[in-house]
């Protein structure tokens, strides 16, 4: 009874599961859908570090469930489910996401973006001196 239980909230195992009473073999999804072999292992295993973070995990996630017969939208709600932190739910949908009112006294923008535009306004200003002094 715990080996079911275990299976039922291990992710990987169920995916591996639902794929193999498929008949589908890991080779067939990634010519199918172009991911590699190593990344679907690494799926079925749980071993998310081996995969890319963010939105590529969750697309993973939605192409091999397609391939599998399994509801994909459900199948990245378990994922993330299962795997809550940050570097797989970045900008999802299916992640509340916490409204913070912007505080106004101080500023919500880091240094890095204030001199990155400082720098692109500098240079358009040249390219723009240039065009002109002709």
């Amino acid at each position: 009874m715990a080996m079911v239980e275990a299976t039922k909230s291990d992710f990987g195992t169920r995916m591996k599961h639902a794929r193999e009473e498929r008949g589908v073999s890991l080779r067939q999804i990634a010519d199918s859908t172009k991911i590699s072999v190593g990344f679907l292992e690494a799926l079925e295993r749980n071993d998310i570090g081996r995969l890319p973070g963010g939105i590529f995990s969750r697309s993973f996630v939605r192409a091999y469930a397609m391939e599998i017969g399994v509801d994909p939208e459900q199948a990245v709600r378990d994922f993330i489910g299962q795997f809550p932190d940050d570097s797989v739910t970045a900008g999802s949908p299916h992640v509340a996401h916490h409204d913070y009112e912007a505080d106004t006294t101080t500023s919500s923008r880091s240094p890095v973006t204030i001199i990155a535009v400082v720098a692109v306004t500098l240079v358009i200003g040249v390219i723009l001196f240039l065009a002109l002094a002709r």
